[in-house]
């Protein structure tokens, strides 16, 4: 396979993986300033690059975005099985709700010969390949919202420490009302994000996209792709 083919094959990841790395660089930067200014202003030393993006406060800053994403999938691609909205691209169709047949999902003795091995096999090793995509999201939003905890309170120790007040134990720290309105703040934004593309995609198309319906295609019409 050529280098372009492979690039055109992985160009929708690749695509956003290069927004990530841009993106996550140019908030290293910023957030360096930022804190800079900070230090400045109570005339303490300004920090470099590389302590900066090792600090408490990035890591706090990266992790608080990272879990509340992550939490999104989680509670979208489980939601989706049971759950359905007429209408929308992002919604299965209305007669099947649940977790599908084998037949549907291409499992066992169903599925195709180039199916992956774990599909093919039954039994426990089908059970964890059928559910790891949901699986994996729990698992990396758990990790997250723990780094994230973490890494805030270690920035609030510090905090504490400058204003000559006592550290606190993890077990306070995440109980605080600082902790959780940051927290929730992300949260609500991403249900509000997921649920408006739901009902948005009832009403409103994108020609060529497969998260729109085809162009022409009444309201009522659930999970088609244009």
């Amino acid at each position: 396979m050529s280098v372009r083919r492979w690039l055109f094959e992985n160009s929708l990841s690749l695509f956003f993986l290069s927004l990530f790395l841009v993106t996550l660089g140019a908030q290293s930067l910023a957030g360096q300033h930022a804190f800079n200014e900070q230090q400045v202003a109570h005339k303490s030393r300004p920090i470099g690059w590389l302590d900066y993006v090792t600090s408490s406060d990035f890591g706090r800053a990266v992790m608080e975005n990272w879990q509340s994403e992550f939490l999104q999938f989680f509670l979208f691609i489980g939601a989706t099985i049971w759950l359905v909205q007429k209408g929308s691209n992002e919604s299965k169709q209305l007669d099947e709700v649940g977790l599908e047949s084998d037949q549907q999902q291409k499992v066992g003795a169903r599925a195709p010969q180039n199916a992956p091995r774990w599909a093919k096999l039954g039994g426990f090793r089908q059970r964890i390949y059928e559910n790891s995509l949901l699986a994996l999201m729990l698992t990396i939003f758990l990790l997250s919202w723990f780094a994230q905890s973490l890494t805030g309170w270690r920035t609030f120790n510090e905090d504490q420490h400058e204003h000559g007040e006592r550290s606190v134990a993890w077990t306070t720290y995440v109980v605080k009302p600082s902790f959780w309105e940051s927290t929730l703040q992300n949260w609500q934004s991403e249900f509000l994000a997921i649920g408006t593309m739901v009902v948005f995609t009832i009403y409103l198309r994108q020609r060529g996209s497969p998260e729109s319906k085809p162009v022409g295609a009444p309201y009522d019409e659930t999970s088609t792709s244009g």
